[in-house]
């Protein structure tokens, strides 16, 4: 049998870090009365706790190593080459644990076995011991926890006014947060808030007595601005502090809701509202116990809400956005009181309106909104009447000119060609016969061509021969269409007693529906309902029924004044 090969047993490896976090310092309790009874207690418990949480850090890293040692150990003694051990190393491994039974000579692979057996149940010895350190020291973390609360909580009643004691001092309250070590290892956002009013007057007193406005601000856990609110509020509100500061952190909290933030810290310079929401307080005010009430709501839906007072420095941020929103505020109100007092009430609409939107009629003086002067020419234009000034009782009529600064312009057009219709006497209104053109001209405009040097015309054109002053087209003015050269005015409608035929269509349409046609401007009419007294554009009056005409506001015929059909109509 060959000699067995000596393996010699691994040294032990080196020091690892330990992926447990190592506690050198105790935590800081926030108390500010030094010397006292109640902070030696607290510092001791501390103290103590720092130094259980030391010794569960070592005892884990000295489970890692012997863990590691015997790990190794199973591996060397599972080789086939490992059937002896070096003498040193047996001697070392003998002294470091004594209670391992002494092996066969001719059995090393049994004695790798029970070294392993035995580095095992040190290693569960050792987690046993580390799980009742953590244990201790979890005890020790949360009599620390509760001993500062009580201290903070006495302290905070022995500061409360004896007439607020008197009144609220069986319902004062601090509950205990005992937040697990998972959650207070989260991330916390920070949730600013600011409730500010400004008694600077921005109009009568009795009108509006100052400003308010709530900033929030939602930050990230490393300081980043994450939202901002700037809000104004109504003015009910501007005197009350503590409404305005309740109502800035509710805006703040559902903000940090709406981002799906759960876990927050309140930061707030205002003891009362950081007293209320603790519970040490009990607001008296209905409309600010309602607030609160719907801040501790808000509050429920977060896994981690804290709240903690700070010096004013530490909430600047808000505070300059308060100002900032407030100073926007007052200049808008300033600018609006301005406004004020250059507006005009509308005699039409009632409404108020800008000086500068106020058009006065010219002639009378009559002061009317542009809407309301868009709107009347629009309807008499569409009824086909030249617009006045809308004052009952005034005649002044509207220019073309004047009218720009409220028209647009195919309004205006329409109106131009309304007033030039109006100045022409219905007897001396000529059309142009060309339907490209259609311009509308009085007697005395029309061109003679008789009269022009190059005449090429006879001396009997020259009765009814005339020429359009737009596009010097010739026509005939008795016929009213173009010039029919060679042809007189009896022949022509002899041959051709519709010109056009579009007229034809026109005057078989008005016989069917029974319109009348204005004797004295040419205009065809038809009587939509009322009585059959009709008014023409033109002035002239006539009856509906025959067409003659009515002469002092009395008809000169014996026909019937109305017909019921058209005067009342059946509902469908």
């Amino acid at each position: 049998m060959a000699d067995a090969a000596v393996v010699p047993f691994p040294e032990t490896p080196p020091s690892k870090p330990s992926p447990f976090p190592s506690y050198h310092s105790p935590s800081r309790i926030p108390m500010t009365a030094a010397g006292s009874d109640d902070l030696a207690a607290l510092r001791e418990q501390a103290a103590l706790a720092s130094a259980a949480a030391i010794s569960a850090s070592d005892l884990d890293h000295a489970f890692q190593l012997q863990l590691a040692e015997a790990i190794q150990a199973s591996l060397l003694g599972a080789h086939p080459s490992a059937s002896s051990s070096n003498a040193a190393s047996s001697s070392s491994w003998a002294q470091a644990a004594p209670a391992l039974p002494v092996p066969e000579p001719s059995s090393d692979v049994a004695y790798a076995l029970a070294l392993q057996a035995s580095d095992l149940a040190l290693a569960e010895q050792g987690r046993r011991d580390a799980l009742a350190c953590r244990a201790a020291h979890s005890q020790a973390a949360a009599a620390a926890h509760i001993a500062a609360h009580d201290a903070l909580f006495a302290r905070e009643l022995a500061a409360v006014p004896e007439d607020r004691w008197a009144r609220d001092g069986d319902y004062f309250e601090r509950p205990l947060d005992l937040a697990s070590p998972s959650s207070s290892a989260r991330p916390l956002f920070r949730v600013f808030s600011k409730g500010m009013a400004s008694s600077e007057a921005v109009g009568p007193r009795d009108r509006d007595p100052g400003l308010a406005v709530l900033a929030a601000a939602v930050c990230g856990p490393q300081g980043d601005v994450v939202l901002r609110i700037q809000k104004p509020v109504e003015a009910a509100v501007v005197g009350d502090s503590e409404v305005l500061e309740a109502m800035a952190l509710l805006e703040g909290l559902h903000a940090a809701l709406e981002l799906d933030i759960r876990c927050v810290k309140v930061i707030t310079d205002h003891k009362m509202l950081h007293n209320h929401m603790l519970g040490i307080w009990r607001p008296s005010e209905r409309k600010l116990a309602d607030i609160i009430n719907q801040i501790l709501t808000a509050r429920k839906k977060f896994e981690q809400c804290e709240i903690s007072l700070v010096d004013p420095s530490q909430v600047s941020y808000v505070v300059k956005l308060a100002r900032d929103s407030i100073a926007v505020q007052i200049a808008k109100a300033l600018a609006a009181n301005a406004s004020n007092q250059k507006r005009e009430t509308c005699t039409i609409c009632l409404e108020d309106a800008d000086i500068t939107k106020i058009y006065a009629v010219e002639g009378c003086a009559h002061r009317f909104c542009f809407p309301c002067m868009k709107e009347h020419v629009k309807v008499k234009l569409l009824h086909g009447m030249l617009p006045a000034c809308p004052q009952d009782g005034c005649t002044t009529k509207l220019s073309a000119e004047g009218s720009k600064i409220f028209l647009s312009p195919p309004l205006l057009e329409i109106l131009a060609q309304r007033i030039r219709e109006g100045q022409i006497a219905p007897s001396q209104k000529i059309y142009c016969p060309f339907p490209k053109c259609s311009a509308l001209m009085s007697l005395n405009e029309v061109i003679h061509p008789m009269q022009e040097s190059c005449s090429m015309y006879t001396v009997a054109d020259a009765a009814t021969l005339r020429k359009c002053v737009k596009c010097r087209g010739s026509f005939c003015l008795s016929c009213k269409v173009p010039w029919h050269d060679r042809m007189s005015c009896h022949d022509y409608k002899r041959q051709y007693p519709h010109a056009r035929p579009e007229d034809a269509r026109f005057e078989n349409l008005a016989k069917e529906q029974l319109w009348r046609q204005c004797v004295k401007c040419r205009h065809m009419i038809e009587l939509a309902e009322g009585c059959y007294h009709m008014t023409c554009v033109c002035g002239y009056e006539f009856c509906y029924t025959c067409g003659k005409e009515w002469k002092g506001k009395k008809a000169t015929c014996s026909c019937l004044l109305w017909d019921v059909r058209n005067i009342i109509r059946s509902r469908r």
